[in-house]
């Protein structure tokens, strides 16, 4: 099954909610995935917060997108880190 980027909603800062064909859904911070010239002006929040989904994933304007599968990966490995900070021993 290729993963799709159904739906998308801004939260804040760099953080979007998505959910996915698949059934899937969680957040994702892109703060620190904005890297390399194409990305430049989502480091604008005002910009950043205008994507649309195109191609089955969240795309901006100038033609900046990331591929639904790193959106995917990335939202996994950062749900895995909060929950597992969350269940560290103080």
């Amino acid at each position: 099954m290729f993963l799709h980027v159904k739906s998308a909603k801004y939260l804040d800062n760099y953080r979007v909610w998505l959910s996915y064909n698949n059934g899937s859904e969680g957040v994702i911070d892109l703060s620190n995935e904005l890297d390399g010239e194409v990305f430049e002006p989502l480091k604008d929040i005002n910009y950043f917060k205008n994507f649309k989904i195109e191609g089955h994933t969240l795309s901006w304007e100038n033609g900046a997108d990331f591929a639904p599968e790193f959106l995917y990966e990335l939202m996994v490995r950062q749900a895995e880190k909060i929950s597992s900070r969350q269940s560290a021993p103080a």
